[in-house]
């Protein structure tokens, strides 16, 4: 009987040990992508960031796509994309759009969305990611005009001015993020109430 006790707490703590590595090098993949992109990272040197040998990454990770993978994950679950319970209790149209404008581009300076931009044409699964940001971007769009009769046509227009591109640009330009708010959602709503 206690060996029995002995062994099931020491698999439970080998599990604990392999998820805490596993998490390092989450982490450390995370680091990595955001200081030199996403192709440049390499196995050894997620290895080395996490403290622990290449063959540890390896068998966490047998490609490198699957840290790439796994690091998506880590930023879905750690820093998701906002909800449409942002506009509760908002009814005018253009406090949706500030609200909107505010939660994407404070949603970006989180994730650096476009990183994995210039690199999706070097790993095919980048591309999956850019596609789901797109598709929760225009969604998130969709539900904040919701309330007022827009075509779908505008709401895409209007996401894509949301995009991250759009305020990494504005943010070059010198402004923050609360003036490239504000400029985003002036040119938004200038559209949008525009009598063609």
């Amino acid at each position: 009987m206690e060996t029995m006790k002995r062994r099931t707490y020491q698999l439970g703590r080998r599990a604990e040990s392999a998820d805490e590595t596993r998490r390092r090098l989450v982490q450390a993949t995370f680091e990595l992508h955001g200081e030199q992109g996403i192709a440049a990272t390499t196995m050894k040197q997620i290895a080395d960031r996490a403290g622990v040998g290449v063959g540890t990454v390896y068998h966490h990770f047998p490609a490198l796509e699957d840290t790439v993978v796994a690091c998506a994950l880590h930023v879905q679950q750690a820093m998701p994309m906002p909800t449409e319970a942002i506009f509760a209790g908002i009814a005018p149209m253009k406090q949706r759009v500030q609200c909107l404008a505010r939660a994407m581009f404070g949603y970006f300076d989180q994730v650096p969305h476009d990183i994995v931009l210039a690199d999706q044409d070097k790993i095919p699964v980048l591309k999956e990611v850019t596609v789901e940001e797109q598709t929760q971007r225009i969604a998130l769009t969709r539900a904040a005009l919701a309330p007022f009769s827009v075509d779908r046509e505008l709401i895409r227009v209007v996401a894509a001015l949301l995009d991250v591109g759009v305020y990494r640009s504005l943010r070059r330009a010198g402004l923050s993020r609360d003036e490239a708010v504000a400029a985003i959602a002036d040119v938004i709503l200038a559209r949008l109430v525009r009598k063609d």
